[in-house]
């Protein structure tokens, strides 16, 4: 778009260079979601970090590969990254075996959007980046789209255990439950929720708590390393997930289902992702594997339930009753709409409303390959994931990558092969698509 001229060319190298990743940072056409894009890049890089944030790579690489690839001296270009690191412009990402250290371009989200509000005091100027954020992502629905608009999507909604009732439910696995995926981390951490940070700052916020937004693993590491949250043990975390449910909040994870990095504990005026299904209505959750179902003999239509859903998926219908002026309301699920969240079935005191297996469950991505291998190839951004200028892969990345194509869905891995024009791509496909036949 012509609006790029006016802008520096470190941040238009930057521009093009996020579209390698799973999200990019689109550029809207709104003349209000345009000016609030173009205040985030300014506000959260320099032009010399945007200049270096252009050349690095969106997937794990450590720093003697990029030393080499950047021509600059390992011991120079250390401290750059790990500046940038402290504002979460790149994640240093430490390995829990062999403790070597490996680093990439923090993407829009789940990353440096997140972390320009995570943190109540740093350089940032929070009431201007809120500001800018609310008038990129709310303006128009170019950046919606390209988050929430595809398929596969950032994050999974998690049940309320709590909702699903006393009766044993062997079927429910462990990377469907909250507190298993807890209990399974070995590091946790515990940041303020951006949205709610964000939202505070535009006089929006509502009475939820903002120190709720959990990490795990890795990505708790670098959450306490950088200073973005705290460290808690899983007690707390295992606290902090009661008391969001008791909040009413809706417990979103990371769309996969080995190793989830975060949990967030979500609410439907705040949060992005909640948001982008009331205003756009996009898709932007992942549903978990149930569904809410109304008992009407127990339910007294008191509309609890509706008024819960932060999705607006209940609606509370008029019933005439034999005799009587007045009618009865129970409640409608909208299915289609449903994530799943269970934050229903704990508002309802009557316990009318439980949660039921979903007919068909969506798919969940096994890991963070597979998962930004599905956002690229569906945004159109394979192209750049797989053969990306700022950053050498290697064959063990590669591997994995055709690992994963393999088990993609036919018209997918089609897609694959149209994006990225190479032969040696086609030749890998079409060896896997003889073999599925024969």
């Amino acid at each position: 778009m012509g609006h790029l001229s006016q802008v520096k060319t470190e941040y238009r190298a930057l521009v093009r260079r996020l579209e390698g990743g799973q999200v990019a940072l689109p550029e809207p056409r709104d003349p209000h979601a345009w000016q609030g894009w173009r205040e985030i890049l300014e506000i959260v890089y320099t032009p010399e970090e945007a200049a270096l944030a252009a050349k690095l790579p969106v997937m794990p690489t450590d720093l003697g590969h990029l030393a080499t690839r950047l021509g600059i001296a390992a011991n120079e270009l250390k401290p750059r990254l790990d500046a940038m690191c402290d504002k979460g412009l790149v994640l240093d990402l430490v390995h829990p075996d062999t403790g070597k250290t490996k680093y990439l371009l923090s993407p829009p989200v789940v990353g440096f959007i997140e972390f320009s509000m995570m943190r109540v005091n740093d350089g940032i100027p929070k009431k201007r980046m809120a500001e800018a954020l609310e008038a990129y992502t709310h303006s128009d629905g170019t950046f919606a789209r390209e988050v929430f608009g595809g398929d596969t999507v950032i994050g999974r909604a998690l049940v309320h255990e709590s909702a699903l009732g006393d009766e044993p439910m062997p079927d429910v696995l462990d990377w469907e439950r909250a507190t298993a995926i807890l209990s399974e981390a070995q590091t946790w951490a515990v940041a303020h929720c951006y949205c709610r940070h964000k939202a505070a700052h535009l006089g929006k916020a509502c009475d939820a708590p903002q120190e709720v937004c959990l990490s795990l693993g890795g990505a708790a590491n670098f959450v306490i390393q950088r200073k973005f949250g705290r460290g808690i043990e899983k007690s707390e975390a295992m606290d902090l997930m009661i008391a969001a449910r008791e909040h009413g909040l809706v417990q979103i994870a990371d769309n996969v289902r080995n190793r989830p990095s975060y949990i967030c504990n979500c609410c439907g005026c705040c949060c992005g992702q909640l948001e982008a299904i009331n205003r756009f209505d996009l898709p932007a959750v992942n549903p978990s594997g149930f569904v809410a179902h109304s008992d009407l003999e127990k339910c007294s239509g008191c509309s609890r339930c509706s008024r819960a859903c932060p999705i607006t998926a209940i609606t509370m219908v008029a019933q005439r009753v034999e005799a009587t002026r007045k009618n009865d309301l129970h409640p409608v699920v909208n299915a289609d709409r449903c994530i799943g969240c269970g934050v229903c079935g704990d508002a309802c005191k009557k316990h009318a409303m439980t949660m039921a297996r979903r007919p068909k469950r969506r798919y969940v991505p096994a890991n963070a390959i597979e998962r930004s291998l599905r956002m690229a190839i569906e945004r159109g951004h394979l192209a750049q994931l797989l053969f990306d200028a700022g950053g050498s892969r290697g064959s063990r990345f590669l591997n994995q990558v055709f690992r994963t194509l393999t088990r993609l869905p036919g018209v997918q891995r089609a897609l694959a092969s149209e994006q990225v024009k190479s032969r040696f791509l086609r030749a890998a496909l079409a060896r896997v698509s003889s073999t599925a036949e024969s």
